[in-house]
């Protein structure tokens, strides 16, 4: 069935109709196809826009989009035209999932809102991914993933451990953790369907998304109406809390729990100031949480990185030195677990970072890199019935992109 990884893992048999684009939702049904499901990705005839981010093989393969879109299947259709737009319905008639990362007045404009396939198809789960929700003023604001981050409180946060200067995070993770919210709904959507039959469609907006994750632990004293105490975790917004100075460099350390301490202070001689009070529990670590990071910052400039990771190995506190994402290239324990998955291509052999869960039954598996544009248009058109002479007339009038040489480059 063409892509390396269909029919494998625990949502093989599944059909995903993709009409997303950049990073949140491709980020979704990239977790569908590694877990096996047949992700057929629509795209526009200009293509998705990370297709032309350097460096990449050819003008329209990114190296950016040959990941994140790996294990799925090309079709171009204009949807501006009725003739791509009925195949679409009819390419979403027996699929299981739909999903798109359009604002809801586009895919009105299209004909393509829940309504219309629901029509061909009622047990169809559809699924809306986009910056805000439908129901409140920012509906129709644009979103992206720095929008996100300074609306949701994430951006203010970092400027906590910047001395004051608001920054982003250095990852797109607004677009990141919408793309796994995106995953988990649309599976248990399925897995209502499997029980009672129904189809049903799904919102997952980005600004919601990130807001609830950053108030998992910065909504504190807020929990309670009225507040019993401000926002925010005070261990996570202390300015102390950083990676800390060594002799030679630096190392991250969370000592954490009563044991940690314990064994902290035993390894270093239990020093004058660790029979203070504040260090006598949980609590009034967090209370005095500035102070007691500066204690610690200061010891641990005395040492050497590696001589601190074997005392902290010893003692069983959780270390690890600074790795940069060029180390993790050469990681011996994600060597180990075979996280690197290698593939030999037309475009050279190309390491993807593979599936971080395990299946003991039903393992998933990386599918080839990104497609070339349009590169499976005709065989998905006639997986769905659709004829020679049928798929020649929607090329003629460009409803149905081709794949052309240099596309293919």
């Amino acid at each position: 069935m063409g892509q390396a990884g269909r029919g494998m893992g625990p949502l093989r048999g599944v059909r995903v109709i993709d009409l997303t684009s950049v990073l949140m939702g491709p980020y979704a049904t990239q977790i569908f196809a590694d877990l096996g499901a047949d992700v057929i990705k629509v795209e526009a005839p200009a293509g998705d826009t990370t297709r032309y981010l350097p460096p990449g093989p050819a003008k329209n393969l990114g190296a950016m989009f040959m990941n994140v879109n790996r294990g799925k299947r090309s079709i171009v259709l204009d949807l501006k035209q009725a003739a791509a737009r009925d195949v679409l319905l009819r390419l979403a008639s027996t699929a299981d999932v739909f999903i798109h990362s359009m604002r809801g007045q586009a895919m009105e404009r299209l004909g393509l809102s829940y309504a219309p396939l629901r029509a061909v198809n009622p047990a169809i789960i559809y699924a809306n991914l986009y910056g805000f929700g439908r129901a409140g003023p920012y509906a129709d604001y644009p979103a992206y993933d720095d929008i996100v981050q300074a609306a949701s409180g994430i951006v203010s946060l970092q400027a906590s451990l910047s001395g004051g200067e608001p920054t982003y995070l250095a990852t797109v993770v607004a677009d990141k953790v919408a793309g796994l919210t995106a995953a988990y709904a649309v599976s248990a959507a399925l897995f209502e369907r499997e029980r009672s039959g129904l189809g049903q469609e799904l919102e997952v907006p980005m600004f919601e998304t990130l807001a609830s994750f950053a108030m998992v632990e910065h909504l504190c004293g807020s929990l309670f109406d009225p507040p019993i105490g401000p926002t925010g975790y005070p261990r996570a917004t202390s300015p102390h809390r950083r990676p800390y100075k060594t002799s030679d460099g630096y190392i991250a350390v969370m000592i954490y729990n009563d044991k940690h301490w314990r064994s902290f202070f035993d390894a270093i001689g239990n020093p004058e100031w660790s029979k203070q009070s504040m260090f006598s529990d949980i609590r009034t670590r967090t209370e005095n949480i500035g102070t007691v990071l500066s204690h610690v910052a200061d010891t641990l400039a005395t040492r050497t990185t590696d001589e601190w990771m074997a005392l902290f190995k010893q003692a069983e506190c959780p270390a690890m030195p600074i790795a940069t994402i060029d180390d993790l290239l050469e990681d011996p324990h994600l060597d180990a677990v075979g996280f690197w998955q290698r593939k030999d291509t037309p475009n050279g052999t190309i390491r993807m970072p593979g599936q971080p869960v395990n299946f003991s039954e039903t393992p998933g598996a990386v599918g080839e890199p990104g497609p070339p544009l349009g590169a499976h248009g005709t065989e998905v058109l006639a997986e769905a019935g659709y004829s020679e002479a049928e798929m020649a007339a929607l090329r003629e009038t460009g409803a149905l992109g081709e794949l052309t040489e240099s596309q293919a480059g």
